[in-house]
This record gives C-alpha cells, structure tokens and sequence, in this order.
C-alpha cells in the first residue's frame, strides 16, 4: 500500500481555496496510486483561524464532508483530514477518513486539546477509532495526541499498525517530529503518517518536517521546514526491515506493582 502526507500552507480560513488545494494534491496522489493522503490538522478553515472556528464549524455529514467525500471518489485516492466540528453546542478538533470510493471510513476527535486556547473552543474527544485500510488496521490520532506514549499503546494493543496524524506543529517544537513521532513508531513497532503545516498562519509560525515513519524509527519519506511536499512511501519496503531489529516492548513488558 502507497501513503501520502500532504505538508503545506495554511488556507487561513479560505475553504475554497482549500478545497482546491485537496483537489489538486489528490490528483497528483492518484497519479502515483496512492491510497490515503493525509492532510494537516484543522485543515478546515485553518488551524489559527481560533477566532472563526465556533462560527464555521460543521455537522458530520455537512458541505465540507460531502465535498471531500466526492473528490475521494473523483480521484480515486482516500484522504484524511483534520477539521472544526460542531454537534450541537460543542466544537470538536475534528478528522475524518475517506477511501477511494468516497466511504467513509472513520471520523476522530482530538482527546488531548493542547494549550488553554485549545480547551477554551473545543471539547474533548474521548474514544480511539480504528479502522481496516487495505487490509492494515489502521487508527487516527490528532497532533498532541501523538506525543503520549498511552495513546499510542493503546492503539498497538488494538492491534493497530499505521496511525494517521494531521497535526499543527509551531515551529519551537520540531523536538515532535525528529523524536518523539519516531519513539512511539519503534516502542510499538508501527508506522506512523505525520502531516504538518509549514510557513504561517495568523501569526503562528509551523516547524513542517512532517513524516512518514516506520517501525524502526527510519523514516520512509521526509520533509523540510518551510516547503509546500507531498511525501508518499510504499508500505511494502517495510517487508525489507530484518524482524529481529523491530521493537519488543509490547510482548516483553513487565508490570511493576508497588507494595
């Protein structure tokens, strides 16, 4: 299976524009037969659009998704993208999959909200979801999530071997990226699709460098920290990597109980 991760500007609220930009990146995708492009958090309108995201957000099922739904469908590539959603009088830092039919697949709420802006718009997510992508099962998590080691294990106890990240990494933080993104792929011994922003939104510099991980940490596709890229790599070299190299930690862990 062929993954992609979509790093680019923000469309700082232009949801047209965003939508064009899905548009053209699924169709170079689909070129290269990719089967899931992930795209960056909040994606929908912009993840420092702070001040618009209670006014904008959607329902589940609404233009936006219906939208993506039919360009999935239209280019014969699955996305996944981060998005503001509304259900009732709560706004989720929301993503959805689609496949290349335009199904969808999965839709996540953030569950670690990051910073008192965060927690002052959003509530809480509070569930892991999973899915089965050509036939790897696959999870969501959303930026901050990430970062937890209990996140991820719990996950990879599912039995989940590729997560999908979108993610708004500011620039101070590329610790994120070249660390820990590949810590919690090796602890668990699986492969993690990480899509950042890059340049600036509202005033809110990105740090970029999103990536494509696998289970030994090596990165299977990279980028730099200002540039526009889609990253793709072939699942399939992962079948290159000598088993024995690979991480034991969910098998050999021993639980330690405190008297």
């Amino acid at each position: 299976m062929i993954v992609a991760a979509y790093q680019g500007f923000s469309p700082e609220g232009n949801i047209e524009s965003a939508l064009a930009k899905v548009d053209e990146t699924l169709a170079k995708a689909a070129d290269k037969n990719v089967e899931m492009v992930v795209f960056p958090e909040l994606y929908f309108p912009g993840y420092n659009q702070m001040k618009s995201h209670h006014s904008v957000a959607q329902k589940q099922g609404e233009s936006w998704e219906i939208q993506l739904s039919l360009l999935a469908k239209k280019h014969g590539c699955g996305l996944t993208l981060g998005w503001a959603e509304r259900e009732g009088d709560s706004i989720y830092n929301s993503a959805s999959t689609f496949d290349r039919t335009g199904k969808k697949l999965a839709h996540f709420r953030k569950i670690q909200l990051w910073g008192a802006i965060e927690q002052s718009i959003f509530n809480f997510g509070d569930s892991y979801v999973t899915f089965e992508l050509a036939g790897i099962k696959t999870g969501l998590l959303i930026c901050y999530d990430v970062e937890f080691p209990q996140h991820v294990l719990s996950l990879a106890q599912m039995g989940v071997q590729l997560i999908l990240v979108p993610t708004a990494n500011p620039e101070k933080f590329s610790v994120v990226c070249d660390t820990l993104v590949p810590a919690r792929a090796s602890e668990n011994a699986l492969t993690i699709v990480y899509a950042n922003y890059c340049g600036s939104d509202n005033g809110l510099s990105f740090c970029g460098k999103s990536t494509i991980v696998g289970p030994d940490a090596k990165p299977l596709a990279s980028a730099g920290s200002d540039e526009e890229n889609l990253l793709i790599a072939n699942l399939n070299s992962l079948n290159k990597i000598e088993k024995t190299l690979l991480s034991t930690q969910l098998a050999d862990f021993r639980k330690v109980i405190t008297k």
